[in-house]
Parts: C-alpha cells; sequence; structure tokens
C-alpha cells in the first residue's frame, strides 16, 4: 500500500534526467486539470487535516495505488511536509469537493531514488484527487 509512502519527502539530486536537469526540473509547478468543480469558495490552508481520495498511476498508465480500491480516505495535514511536496502545493489549490489530475513532476514526487520495486527513478507521478473534506 503506497499510502504509507506518500509521507517520504523528496530526495534533493542532481542527476540529468532524459528530458531536462534536475537543476531546470526543481520546482516546476504541479499541472492540474479539473475533473469536477468544486465549491469554488472553501480552499483549505496549512495545517488543516485533509481528507482526499486518490488514484496514483505512471505516466504510461500504470496503476501503483488506490485510496478508492481500499475504500478508505487518505488524510494528512496540509503543509506539513507530511505528504510529497506535490500533493501539498496541488491539493492547497483546491476547493472541497473538486475532483482533479495532478501530474507531479519527480522533483516534487519521489525524486531521483523512487520507491525501489514501485516507482521508478526520476517518475513523474499521474494522481485523480478528490478533497472530499478538510478541517
Amino acid at each position: 500500500m503506497l499510502s504509507r509512502f506518500l509521507g517520504r519527502a523528496p530526495r534533493v539530486f542532481s542527476v540529468q534526467s532524459r528530458q531536462l536537469s534536475a537543476s531546470h526540473r526543481r520546482n516546476m509547478p504541479v499541472e492540474i486539470t479539473t475533473i469536477k468543480e468544486g465549491d469554488g469558495s472553501s480552499f483549505p490552508k496549512t495545517g488543516h487535516q485533509v481528507e482526499c481520495h486518490y488514484v496514483l498511476t505512471l505516466e504510461n498508465g500504470k496503476k501503483i495505488d488506490s485510496s478508492r480500491d481500499r475504500g478508505s480516505t487518505f488524510k494528512f495535514k496540509l503543509g506539513k511536509g507530511e505528504v510529497i511536496k506535490g500533493w501539498d502545493q496541488g491539493v492547497a489549490q483546491m476547493s472541497k469537493g473538486q475532483r482533479v489530475t495532478m501530474k507531479i513532476s519527480s522533483d516534487l514526487g519521489y525524486g531521483a531514488a523512487g520507491i525501489p520495486g514501485t516507482i521508478p527513478e526520476n517518475a513523474t507521478l499521474v494522481f485523480d484527487v478528490e478533497l472530499i473534506n478538510f478541517k
């Protein structure tokens, strides 16, 4: 279950990627595409406990993990480093009830190391995320 890995902070790296060097990729924004609009007025703030459903796939479409498949939501404190940087940045832009696709570059994900046997090195991650609630 990958949810135990979502809290791992990405490592700093200087390895060349096939497309861009890490120095050029560092702090690239999270690409967000809305699937379903939220309420448009309620946004989580740093320190809020957020509750989400998610499905994680690689760019090639291979499913890695899904809270939906487990039937339980994923909860974390926003902006406190409990999840990968891409999640902290992406979820902060979502309104309550919104469902999005977040494309997260490796520097905001699991970096050059990846997670051996689960997420390849320098992998771009594609998350389907729904912001259920926050408080």
